[in-house]
């Protein structure tokens, strides 16, 4: 079965190494689109906090984004399902690691989980969080 390594990161420390040996993968970068770590209101919170979630999505930027990665990660997921590929790694950096990188994370893991038939390995880097679905 198809392990997805899905990471959220902050470019300050650097894209995460794949330690699958196979190298590759997506690197996305959040940066472009609306950064709420920018209001004090937000600033303790993270990708996961729904009030962080509605201000990402008001604007629809990041829905805009997610729908491109989700077809070029697709593609590359049913191909792997395939071709019998044991692992894909994806990460999404921003600045901190913090709100847009773990809300587009989040949202690939649970696109995919509901659309193949794959294991899916989510880990936020800056907020110390893995787990699996």
């Amino acid at each position: 079965m198809l392990l997805v390594t899905i990471y959220s990161f902050s470019y300050k420390r650097g894209i995460p190494a794949d330690e699958s040996g196979n190298g590759g993968g997506y690197v996305f970068d959040c940066r472009s689109t609306h950064n709420p770590g920018r209001y004090e209101e937000f600033k303790q919170m993270t990708g996961l906090d729904k009030p962080v979630i509605d201000f990402l999505e008001k604007d629809g930027e990041i829905l805009t984004f997610l729908e491109s990665v989700y077809q070029l990660v697709d593609f590359h997921v049913a191909r792997y399902i395939e071709r019998d590929f044991t692992h894909l790694q994806v990460s999404f950096g921003c600045t901190g690691g913090q709100h847009r990188s773990v809300y587009c994370a989040e949202h690939l893991a649970h696109h995919l989980k509901e659309k193949y038939p794959v294991q899916i390995q989510l880990i936020h880097r800056e907020r110390g969080i893995e787990c699996k679905l």
